[in-house]
């Protein structure tokens, strides 16, 4: 079958690797579309992040390279010994964490964690994959595959947003429209934020951003970003969000709360980034990261049956297996125009 495998930083190649054999509580599954995810841009442009290179991963016991995809949905074609729940024909939604006691507890939060996808395990960038049914929901019979494909990023906006402390009619701001930062907004809107300040500099991401409800601030217009959030809330937003990975933007983000407020820290970091503690200190804000999510799958899927996280609104490029480098990958890279790029794996 054909995989989509990272070498190196810089080297992925779609390679014909053998189909994965079903083990006991697993069950195969057939791709059917997995998305683009910004963590999988980082391991392509500035990694290994995630991707086990020197020493196996102690959950996958597997080193570089590595299927990528974590973002995906599929039929079941096949099940293994032990498998109770799930049945051949099932469509599903692949909730991709590793942890060393499965998804028990803070799961997310195991010092051994890691995704399928990035850390080992196969990945949804490829015709097949072999998974334990413990990752695995339904696809509920009025959401389509490709919507599926987006509950796994619908589910770290959506936790990111139960992590924070906002509340019905907080004002809020998000810095950077990619995916995330827009379904961010969206999961904002379920829990009650009324005014929502999206901080993008792309024409077609403030776009998406303003169709979702969102008042929109340019960087390239105003002549401080801060500023003007600070004038828009009479002393700034009660939470912010910092989507970009950009370490000037953290900043913004910060400065951007007033008094009590909070930051949250969503996005992948390629290297470190400075900030001045006293703009925490002096108006005793807190600064807050989170990694992945967890209980939350059952939710996304609820909020998306009741019209939230609509693909229809996010994807804007659909694409086949055989294009995956260059119509996806390398033009995430060269293009700010595209927001979230779905991958066909079935081959014609």
């Amino acid at each position: 079958m054909k995989a989509l495998r990272w070498h190196n930083q810089r080297d992925i190649r779609l390679e014909d690797i053998d189909e994965p054999i079903v083990q006991s509580g697993q069950v195969k599954i057939k791709v059917k579309w997995c998305g683009i995810c910004g963590s999988d841009l980082h391991e392509y442009l500035g990694g290994p992040i995630f991707i086990p290179v020197d020493k196996p991963h102690p959950l996958t016991n597997e080193t570089a390279p590595i299927t990528l995809g974590h973002e995906f949905s599929g039929e079941i074609v096949e099940i293994g010994d032990s498998v109770s729940k799930l049945k051949v024909g099932d469509r599903v939604v692949v909730e991709p964490i590793f942890a060393t006691h499965g998804h028990q507890g803070a799961y997310n939060l195991d010092e051994q964690m890691g995704f399928l996808g990035l850390a080992g395990g196969g990945g949804g960038f490829s015709e097949y994959v072999a998974v334990d049914e413990e990752l695995l929901f339904k696809l509920p019979d009025d959401l389509s595959f490709e919507q599926g494909a987006l509950v796994e990023p619908a589910a770290v906006a959506l936790y990111a947003v139960r992590s924070s402390k906002v509340k019905a009619g907080d004002k809020v701001a998000v810095f950077g429209c990619g995916p995330i930062g827009l379904l961010v907004i969206e999961a904002l809107k379920a829990a009650g934020a009324t005014d929502i300040y999206a901080v993008e500099l792309s024409p077609e991401r403030q776009a998406k951003a303003r169709e979702l409800g969102a008042t929109i601030i340019n960087p390239a217009e105003v002549d401080d970003t801060v500023a003007e959030i600070a004038r828009l809330t009479n002393g700034g937003v009660n939470v912010s969000f910092e989507v970009t990975g950009v370490p000037v933007v953290l900043k913004q983000a910060i400065q951007s709360t007033g008094i009590g407020g909070e930051t949250i820290i969503v996005s992948i970091w390629e290297k470190g980034a400075e900030i001045l503690p006293n703009d925490i200190v002096m108006k005793e804000r807190t600064v807050k990261g989170i990694i992945g999510y967890r209980d939350v799958f059952p939710a996304v899927l609820s909020l998306m049956q009741k019209g939230y996280f609509q693909a229809s609104q996010l994807v804007t490029k659909k694409i086949t297996l055989d294009e995956v480098i260059e119509e996806g990958f390398e033009t995430l890279v060269k293009e700010k125009t595209q927001v979230k790029i779905l991958v066909k794996s079935e081959q014609s």
